[in-house]
C-alpha cells in the first residue's frame, strides 16, 4: 500500500474500546492512509458483550471491505471471539471476483485467514492488532507493522534472541497456520476443501492457555490430518500459557514424530515486539544454530548473508 490509500478498519471479532479505536485511526492517519471505519468497529451485540455486533453486521463489514475497489487493505482491529460465526455468511464467489487486497490481524482473526487461504487461494498478513495496547504500545511491533503495510519488500526473515531449534534441519513449503485453539476450532467444517498442507511450514502460537489444553488442541489437528505432509514447524508466542519449556516439550513429543524441522520462539504472536509475517507465500524454515524463517525459495550461500536485524542483506 502507498500513502493516500484507503483502509478498512472492521471487526470481524470481539470489541474495541472506543480510545484504542481512536489510537488505532490516528496510528493509521500517522502513516499516511486513510481509515475508513465501518459499522463493526463500533457495534453492540444485543446478547453478547464479547461480540463486535451481530453476526451479519460482521460479516458484511469483512466482505463489502474486500470488494470495495476503493479499499486497499483491511485492519482486522481486535481479536478475541467471533471470527469463526461469520465464515458460512461470507460470499465466497462475490470474494473471489474481486481484486485481492491484504489483509491483517491474528489470534481470532486466525478462522478468517484460513478461509481466505482455502477459499481465495490469497495470501494473507499475521500481524498484532490494530487497536491493542500489545501493538500501539509496543515501538517495535509497531514498527514492524508498518513496514509490513508500506515496505514489506524490505523485510525478508525472522528470528528472535529466545529462539531454539527444536529439531534440526530445513524445511521450505509455503506458509500457513496462527493461533493454534482457532486452527482447531475450525477444523470440520461442512463446506470446507478436502485438507491439503502437504509441502506447508505450519506457523502456531497461542494466548492463555494452559498445556493440557494445547495438547487437546494438537490431538485434534493431527487427528484431522492437518499435519499431514506438513515439511516444518515454526512456533511462536505462548504468552500467559504455561511455561514454554513445558510447550516445547509437548511439542517434542506430539509433533516431534512427524519428523519435521520445528523451531521454537520465533516471535510471532502475542508476545512482545511481535513480527509482521505474511501466510499463504513461500518460505524457508531453517532450524540450526540459528533459527530463522525466511521468505521465498533457498538460499544461494553465495550470495546473501543473515544480518543481525533479522533482514537478508548483500
Amino acid at each position: 500500500m502507498r500513502p493516500g490509500n484507503r483502509v478498512a478498519l472492521v471487526a470481524p471479532a470481539g470489541p474495541a474500546p472506543a480510545n484504542d479505536l481512536a489510537v488505532a485511526v490516528g496510528l493509521v492517519e500517522s502513516w499516511g492512509l486513510q481509515p475508513v471505519t465501518y459499522p463493526s468497529a463500533t457495534a453492540v451485540h444485543p446478547r453478547a458483550a464479547y461480540l463486535s455486533g451481530d453476526d451479519r453486521v460482521r460479516a458484511d463489514d469483512v466482505q463489502q471491505a474486500w470488494c470495495d475497489p476503493d479499499i486497499a487493505g483491511i485492519f482486522c482491529i481486535r481479536g478475541g471471539y467471533g471470527a469463526v460465526r461469520i465464515l458460512d455468511l461470507l460470499d465466497r464467489d462475490a470474494m473471489a471476483t474481486a481484486e485481492p487486497k491484504p489483509l491483517f490481524g491474528s489470534s481470532d482473526i486466525t478462522a478468517l485467514h484460513e478461509w481466505i487461504r482455502e477459499q481465495l487461494g490469497v495470501p494473507t498478513w499475521f500481524t498484532p492488532m490494530i487497536s491493542t495496547a500489545s501493538l500501539t504500545q509496543d515501538p517495535v511491533a509497531r514498527d514492524a507493522l508498518r513496514t509490513a503495510v508500506l515496505g514489506p519488500e524490505s523485510v525478508r526473515a525472522w528470528t528472535s534472541p529466545q529462539a531454539v531449534t527444536l529439531v534440526e534441519g530445513q524445511a521450505e513449503g509455503t506458509l500457513i497456520g496462527g493461533n493454534l485453539s482457532l486452527l482447531s476450532l475450525t477444523t470440520g467444517a461442512r463446506n470446507r476443501p478436502p485438507l491439503d498442507n502437504s509441502g506447508c511450514i505450519a506457523l502456531l502460537e497461542d494466548f492463555t492457555e494452559a498445556t493440557y489444553r494445547i495438547d487437546g488442541y494438537l490431538q485434534t489437528l493431527l487427528r484431522s490430518g492437518w499435519f499431514d505432509g506438513v515439511t516444518g514447524i515454526a512456533l511462536g508466542s505462548w504468552a500467559k500459557c504455561s511455561p514454554v519449556e513445558q510447550i516445547h516439550d509437548l511439542c517434542l513429543e506430539v509433533l516431534g514424530p512427524l519428523g519435521v524441522p520445528m523451531v521454537g520462539e520465533l516471535g510471532f504472536g502475542h508476545g512482545p515486539g511481535a513480527h509482521s509475517i505474511p501466510l499463504g507465500v513461500p518460505g524457508v524454515l531453517r532450524a540450526d544454530a540459528s533459527p530463522t524463517l525466511r521468505l521465498g525459495p533457498p538460499e544461494d550461500p553465495r550470495t546473501h548473508s543473515l544480518t543481525s536485524s533479522g533482514r537478508l542483506g548483500r
